[in-house]
């Protein structure tokens, strides 16, 4: 791969100038028939309309602005770290070359600005690579218009970006593209500004009602009344004059004509109008955080939004492995690959809240466990309970009572000592084997025992079988005594206490 390209903007000022051009506010006098419109459009290939009125959905709607800014800033807040894929030098190495970047200040803002996928569908963040040092550096992580691309026709997935000389494809290694997917589907309708769109358009036309009544509550009817010979001018100028007298309390028309006010009888209330708009900014809290409790004060209190915030970590935990993967597949295989070469395994980076352990319970189960033989590891539990490694001159917490059972245990041992060093001047208690007992150990140990004995023994097994009581048994050991041959055996003890005595007599083996 060339890796010449890398090194400009593919996004150049010419691109950009472009879509300063076109800017459009669709949101302006938005109907259904037009909503419909650019929504079904933005899936045949024009998705320019949709991705303006996303915007302007962000800019005029506070609650969605609120809701969706809630759960872009949820995750791009939340703990980022690098897990090594070993523990080989290499490996470590390439984590350190990924921590670089999300150690850097500007991140936090980077990865907020990719998490637009999550209104829009999609996001498109150019990588801005700095090689001054002779070293690949990404400098910046630049958010890119959404209205610079399109998807390919064939599949409706890949990314392309439009230029004036048409579309061309991203440049491997150069961009970082999130999807939102809060669906499954084509990327272009997995944006949550697809589902809020319709709650934006009659939340507009209500608020829009809802003011025209206020100004016309409690106010008269005013009738203006001219003459029949009255001309097209005079006509204009009374109603102008009935107009203005609801703005300003003045006017002025001729003495032919006549203006009558007609006392108000409404009976209508803004609660209407207020619980619709209030109603529609509930549909948009389920939509986009998955509950209301946590933005809308309605009946239930702080258990049921306690509850409900369950749901909103439920999005977070997806939302954040979303990006993990994006992260992981567009800024740390081409870091590492541009500067250390290929990997079979690569460092991940991993966007979420760090593992809760209930440390009480761990306590308590390792207090129960110790006793019946579980090892467990002191460093380990230091870690857990984040406890430092004590210094030996720091005075250290001790349980009630230890003190006394070291002393005691201390003096314990300091009696054993003693015991045993005055056991060792004292000797050994029992005398050491002489040169007989030697003789026929060394007789045992050379296993010569084996052919003495078997003469004695042999057939003893059967003929004891045969043996139907006591009296026979023990004639039967008294004739093998008489009988059998031990001759050698006896010969044998003999030359050895022979032989122990002559090396007695001569001191050979005195200790």
């Amino acid at each position: 791969m060339s890796t010449a390209g890398l090194k400009t903007e593919q996004v150049t000022a010419e691109i950009r100038a472009i879509n300063r051009a076109t800017a459009m506010h669709p949101a302006s006098g938005l109907t259904p028939p037009r909503l419909a419109s650019i929504l079904r459009n933005s899936i045949e290939g024009d998705p320019e309309p949709y991705l303006a009125l996303a915007e302007d959905m962000e800019e005029r709607n506070e609650h969605y602005a609120g809701v969706l800014g809630t759960r872009k800033l949820q995750v791009s807040n939340l703990e980022v770290t690098v897990i090594p894929a070993g523990d080989s030098a290499e490996e470590l190495r390439d984590a350190e070359l990924v921590e670089e970047v999300i150690e850097r200040e500007t991140f936090q803002d980077e990865l907020f600005d990719i998490l637009d996928a999550i209104g829009k569908g999609f996001s498109a963040t150019e990588i801005l690579w700095d090689t001054s040092e002779g070293q690949w550096r990404p400098k910046a992580f630049k958010w890119r218009d959404p209205r610079s691309f399109r998807f390919d026709d064939n599949d409706q997935e890949t990314l392309l970006l439009r230029t004036p000389g048409g579309d061309e494809p991203l440049k491997p290694f150069g961009w970082i593209t999130h999807f939102g997917k809060a669906k499954s589907g084509l990327p272009i309708r997995g944006g949550l500004a697809r589902g809020a769109a319709w709650a934006f358009l009659f939340k507009s036309f209500t608020l829009k009602d809802w003011a025209i009544f206020c100004e016309a509550y409690g106010q008269p009817l005013r009738l203006g009344k001219y003459d029949q010979g009255a001309t097209e001018e005079d006509k204009a100028k009374l109603l102008q004059a009935v107009a203005g007298i609801g703005a300003d309390y003045a006017g002025i028309i001729p003495q032919s004509m006549a203006i009558e006010f007609v006392k108000a009888n409404l009976s209508g209330t803004h609660e209407l109008y207020e619980k619709r708009a209030d109603w529609l900014d509930r549909q948009t809290s389920k939509l986009v955080l998955g509950q209301t409790q946590t933005t809308d004060a309605t009946a239930g209190g702080y258990a049921t939004a306690s509850v409900h915030d369950g749901v909103r970590e439920d999005i977070e935990l997806a939302d954040s492995k979303k990006v993990s993967a994006t992260l992981n597949r567009d800024v740390t295989i081409p870091m590492i690959s541009l500067n250390h070469g290929p990997r079979k395994k690569y460092p991940r980076i991993k966007v979420g809240r760090p593992d809760e352990e209930d440390i009480k319970e761990l306590v308590e189960n390792v207090t129960k466990l110790v006793p019946l033989g579980l090892k467990v590891p002191m460093a380990a539990m230091r870690n857990k309970i984040g406890a430092p490694e004590p210094d030996g001159e720091v005075e250290l917490l001790t349980a009630p009572g230890s003190q006394r059972q070291e002393e005691d245990t201390s003096e314990q041992k300091s009696e054993d000592q003693s015991a045993k060093a005055q056991a060792f001047r004292a000797g050994p208690s029992s005398p050491p084997p002489d040169v007989y007992d030697r003789a026929i150990s060394g007789i045992l140990e050379d296993e010569g025992w084996a052919p003495l004995v078997e003469p004695v023994i042999a057939g003893l097994e059967e003929e004891l079988a045969q043996a139907t009581s006591i009296e026979e048994a023990r004639a039967i050991f008294q004739r093998r005594l008489e009988t059998m041959g031990v001759t050698a055996l006896a010969d044998t003890l003999a030359k050895a206490s022979f032989a122990a005595r002559i090396s007695g007599e001569a001191g050979e083996d005195l200790d």
